[in-house]
């Protein structure tokens, strides 16, 4: 007991006998045991009020709770009226101590209320304090992130460093960890951090910090502060490389495992990782194993349900008391705000309160301090207008593999044992056998029968009480994957970590957006799902034109619910294929993007407008003009057009026309399939494409090897372009086809033009059947004669025979023959030079077209006489004309193929043959 309290440590815990002390239950969040045990203390309390470590403003939410549409897992989201990316969660699912009292409350009509630091508090902190230099900072100073606890950053936001969640100590919310624009937050993470260590990268007993202790490890015994590299972190809270308590780590906090005094006086500002005191304590040198075995494996105590919070408060008493010089200065601005709605809940309900936070909070809300003081701390505190509501969330996102710095590796797991009433082990092992015979593998009832007896073995072995995850884990692989991890890491995916969606009720509080979205979800029977799966839409169907629109739309807005990908059934433009998964954060993106409109359809209109206005190149503009068509944004469209217009009469750069070409064409067949009229647009490429066609020739003139690279990369993209312009543009545009050949045929003739170009204008021509074969080999011939220098007639080959050109040398053995011929007789010290184009050349070849040229290379192809298709005597699958006899010999197989056989019969056979035969050309 520490000096100056007045109780005693099962008074503390007990809190009732004494009338005045509140009901102090030290939980960890996320923790299945700790909420077992906060539902069993309510169940002997039966307390007046219930107050719960979270921001104040969600009281009016908490009613939502008990609504049937509710699901967790859930979160809190609060965000900046003014600035929707500064935002803040607090996730809660099934198996969190927080919702376990929430639901108590409710079922028993009891008051519900949360008594953190006010979210409009905690987003302000960051955006209004400057934050002092890490290196200026006090060792108690403690300044490192706004959010503590179970919260995390959206995606691509965050205090820290950008991609990556905030660091640091300083605290402002159960739970919350806010977030703005990348690398806003000016509390980077500084030297003077506690055991607590309350950003993002924290790791507490008490769960408090979001890397909160765990026991789940897959393939291992629980999770380990030197596996999770946040349980022990550095001052930096840099994550993976943080302090150990076994000393592995770089800076290494309790280096002798001992306890508080292993720390030294140059370790002053090191955090330690208080569960790694007192599993060391206990002789454990793992401190997630030791949590598993004296409380996740223990139950709920039988004749005391206050006997776990007695014990873990004394422990924290004592650990604060040996690190109080590391309180954070938000901590302690977190825990004054606690006492006074304590002191307020016990004179409105005279006693009878229940207070459920962090474990290490309970020490600091149980000393006896002033009203004065405590709102002394208070005042003066930034504040900015804030909007909350529930948002679903996913066992993925509580995982740490997420990046979620307050996540558990196992949060399925944890599921599972919070709701499983008894033998959790064998049932999970028959969820994990149903999973891999789901997955066509091989598992019976015996495997199970003998997965839970080697769990149990392994138990026994390894001195725990039960099977832990790691046990069973180790079951799993041995029994059921025959020792393979590949399906393990399946069931590591499906069940350990799991894809559950929550969901939340519809009359929680919404941005209007967000409820249009929700309407036009339900309309096109889209749901959002955690789990990733493929969407084939056919455009030609309604419903599946306005789910692609909406798709489209989004992804305009920034909300990436859907990416699209190849169409494996079919390449048509009626096809779309998309790759759907819901994450959490993309609730945030919603809220920011509410800014543009009350409506998805308004809010993207906007934000199209926008967007063109302030693209920085015309490729942005061709890009969002064909963005604009896709999601059918008629009223857009017209704005975007002249800008794009505008910018294309500006730009003479023929690099940038040739990159806007494609896009702009590609937007025109969509209007056959969705009905757009692309007319405008038809105009302007058509105006792009005679501009190319003038710039084109002088812009190829005198370019190294990169420009020439890209160049042809243009000329591709153009040819393709044209391509399908000239069957899209009416009459009045002339034949764009004819013209653009023209310009082809000048860059092959020019020898100011590099080689690459001028073989890629040959092979375009060629393949367009603008030139004979015959007049192909002459240019050939004339490129690689040996007045050309070898590097140049080497860039002329890959431009000829690159991409794809390899069936070229194959049909016609003279192209073939004057490559072989110029490259015999390539000198030996050019050869050097040339080898790496001609190995990128021929590499890019299928390997059965390499292996045929090797075989026409070692008989010796045809020389320049030979007549185009004509091959050496003897070469087997070669001959200048169809083999009749060998293509007889399968016409039965494809009567039979096409049901012609009722149709062949009697003296007619051979005609039928004929037949069958003339049909088979046709089909090829």
């Amino acid at each position: 007991m520490r000096e100056g309290d007045d109780v005693s440590g099962a008074d503390r815990a007990g809190g009732r006998e004494s009338g005045t002390q509140p009901l102090l239950l030290g939980v960890r969040h996320h923790g299945p045991g700790s909420a077992r045990a906060v539902r069993a203390a309510l169940d002997a309390a039966r307390p007046n009020v219930v107050l719960i470590e979270g921001p104040p403003e969600a009281d009016a939410l908490i009613p939502l709770a008990a609504d049937e549409g509710m699901r967790p897992p859930v979160a809190l989201l609060a965000h900046a009226v003014d600035e929707p990316g500064r935002s803040a969660f607090w996730p809660l699912a099934g198996f969190s101590p927080e919702w376990v009292a929430v639901r108590w409350a409710l079922e028993h009509g009891v008051p519900a209320r949360f008594i953190d630091l006010p979210a409009t508090h905690t987003l302000a902190w960051d955006r209004d304090d400057a934050g002092p230099d890490p290196a200026d900072q006090e060792p108690g100073d403690g300044r490192g992130s706004a959010g503590e606890g179970t919260a995390e950053h959206p995606a691509g936001t965050g205090t820290g460093t950008e991609g990556a969640p905030a660091t640091g100590s300083g605290r402002a919310g159960a739970g919350a960890t806010t977030t703005g624009p990348a690398g806003a937050g000016p509390d980077g993470a500084g030297p003077g951090v506690r055991p607590d260590a309350a950003g993002p990268q924290a790791a507490r007993p008490d769960g408090d910090g979001p890397e909160a202790v765990r026991p789940d490890r897959v393939g291992t015994e629980g999770v380990r502060p030197d596996s999770v590299g946040t349980e022990g972190v550095r001052p930096d809270g840099a994550g993976p490389e943080a302090a150990r308590p076994d000393g592995a780590g770089p800076d290494t906090a309790c280096p002798d495992g001992a306890g508080p005094e292993g720390v030294g006086a140059d370790e002053a500002d090191v955090r330690v990782d208080p569960l790694a005191v007192l599993a060391a304590t206990a002789g454990y040198d793992d401190p997630e194993r030791w949590w598993e075995d004296v409380v996740e494996h223990r139950g709920v105590a039988q004749g005391d349900a206050f006997a776990p919070f007695t014990a873990l408060e004394e422990a924290m008493a004592a650990l604060r008391e040996a690190y109080a010089d590391r309180d954070g200065e938000r901590d302690l601005v977190r825990e004054a705000h606690m006492r006074v709605q304590i002191r307020a809940a016990q004179r409105e309900f005279g006693g009878g309160v229940a207070v459920v936070c962090g474990a290490w909070h309970v020490p600091a809300l149980r000393r006896k301090t002033t009203v004065t003081a405590d709102r002394a701390l208070l005042k003066g505190l930034p504040k900015v207008k804030t909007d909350m509501t529930w948002v679903p969330w996913t066992h993925r996102r509580l995982s740490r593999a997420s990046g979620y710095g307050a996540g558990i590796d196992a949060p399925g797991w944890y599921a599972h044992l919070f709701d499983v009433p008894d033998r959790p082990v064998e049932r999970w092992l028959t969820k994990v056998a149903g999973l891999l015979r789901a997955e066509d593998r091989t598992v019976s009832s015996a495997h199970v029968i003998e997965a839970v007896r080697l769990a149990e073995t392994l138990a026994a072995m390894r001195g725990r009480p039960l099977p832990g995850l790691s046990e069973t884990t180790d079951a799993v692989r041995a029994v059921m994957c025959e020792g393979s991890d590949v399906p393990l890491a399946l069931v590591h995916d499906r069940l350990v970590v799991g894809d559950v969606l929550g969901e939340v009720p519809d009359t929680a509080p919404a941005v209007p957006l967000q409820r249009d979205l929700a309407r036009l979800q339900r309309r096109l029977r889209l749901k959002p799902e955690a789990l990733e799966r493929e969407l084939e839409l056919d455009l030609r169907k309604e419903t599946d034109a306005g789910r692609s629109r909406l798709l489209h739309r989004l992804r305009l807005l920034g909300v990436d619910w859907g990416e699209p990908t190849a169409s494996r059934g079919s390449t048509g433009t009626f096809r779309e294929t998309w790759r759907l998964r819901w994450e959490p954060e993309l609730s945030v993106r919603v809220a920011e993007a509410g800014v543009w409109g009350t409506t998805v359809l308004a809010a993207a209109t906007a934000k199209a407008e926008a967007d063109a206005v302030g693209a920085g190149t015309l490729a942005e503009v061709t890009a969002l003009a064909e963005r604009c068509l896709l999601a059918e944004l008629t009223e857009a469209l017209p704005g975007v057009m002249r800008v794009l217009a505008d910018r294309a009469a500006l730009d003479a750069d023929v690099g940038h026309l040739a990159q806007a070409l494609p896009a702009l064409v590609r937007s025109l067949r969509y209007g056959d399939v969705r009905g757009t009229d692309t007319e405008a647009l038809a105009e302007v490429a058509a105006g792009l494409a005679e501009r190319v066609f003038v710039g084109l020739p002088p812009a190829c003139v005198a370019l190294d090897a990169d420009a020439a690279e890209q160049m042809r990369r243009h000329v591709d993209a153009v040819h393709t372009a044209v391509g399908l312009l000239g069957d899209t543009l009416t009459d009045r545009h002339g034949d764009l086809r004819a013209r653009w050949h023209g310009v082809l045929r000048v860059l092959s003739g020019r020898d100011s033009v590099p080689g690459l170009l001028r073989g890629r204008a040959v092979r375009l021509l060629l393949d367009d059947g603008r030139i004979e074969q015959g007049q192909a080999a002459r240019l050939m011939g004339l490129a690689l004669s040996p007045g050309t220098p070898p590097a140049d007639a080497a860039a002329w080959i890959e431009g000829f025979v690159g991409g794809g050109g390899g069936m070229l040398l194959v049909h016609d053995e003279r192209l073939l023959g004057l490559v072989d011929a110029w490259l015999t007789g390539v000198p030996a010290e050019a050869f050097t030079d040339v080898l790496p184009l001609l190995r990128r050349t021929f590499s890019a070849y299928e390997p059965g077209v390499r292996r045929t040229l090797g075989e026409l290379v070692r008989r010796g192809p045809g020389k320049g006489g030979a007549v185009a298709g004509a091959v050496a005597a003897g070469a087997p699958g070669f001959a200048a004309d169809l083999d009749r006899e060998r293509a007889d010999a399968v016409l039965p197989v494809v009567r039979l193929l096409l049901g012609l056989d009722d149709t062949q019969a009697g003296p007619t056979a051979d005609t039928a043959g004929a037949a069958a035969g003339d049909e088979l050309a046709g089909v090829a």
